[in-house]
């Protein structure tokens, strides 16, 4: 049983890789908290978001996690 970590933009540089999988863990805070701590930190940042199967989701402690799901970090959008 696994979770699909997705990473985009600087987080996939962060990572070392733009896919990882995990073992299915009860929130995406202790998703986070299980990786390299630098990554994790960048996973934190304040303006990052993150989507379950697709849908962004506000609280990383709501969502309840299966096996298979996808969560995909995306960075804050820069440009003009």
């Amino acid at each position: 049983m696994s979770l699909n970590l997705v990473f985009l933009g600087r987080l996939e540089d962060v990572a070392g890789r733009g896919k990882l999988s995990v073992p299915v863990m009860p929130c995406i805070d202790a998703v986070i908290d299980s990786l390299d701590p630098q990554l994790g930190q960048a996973l934190k940042a304040p303006r990052v978001k993150l989507a379950v199967n697709g849908i962004l989701v506000q609280d990383t402690d709501a969502p309840v996690l299966k096996d298979g799901d996808e969560i995909a970090f995306l960075p804050p959008v820069s440009g003009g």
